[in-house]
């Protein structure tokens, strides 16, 4: 945990019908924890279905309910093609760091 109120999620592997659920389940338990601000570290996805997809709006969605956020951390090339082509990243940033992210959230929490 960078913070109280942040969660680093590394996610290894793909993500996909699979792994989607598991990935939810967990991202649901650090919000239920006081964590409003998740950072996904997708660097080592080396693919990604619209179940990730789905499950990044979704907690991108439950994020914004709170008045949190998320952050996608160096995503793989493959998997940043696949949000680029959705749309997806006009929603959801990615960010080269994990400092670059949390500097992002401390700025956003500064803002009036």
């Amino acid at each position: 945990m960078p913070r109280e109120d942040v969660a680093l999620v590394t996610v290894k592997g793909f993500l996909d019908v699979d792994t989607a659920t598991e990935l939810h389940h967990h991202l649901a338990n650090q919000m239920h924890h006081g964590r409003q601000h998740l950072l996904l570290d997708l660097s080592e996805v080396p693919f990604m279905d619209s179940s990730g997809i789905n499950i990044i709006l979704n907690a991108y969605k439950e994020t914004r309910q709170v008045g949190g956020s998320i952050g996608l951390i160096d995503p793989a090339p493959a998997v940043q093609r696949i949000l680029d082509l959705t749309g997806v990243s006009l929603t959801v940033p990615s960010f080269k760091t994990v400092q670059d992210a949390l500097d992002d959230t401390d700025d956003a929490l500064s803002r009036p």
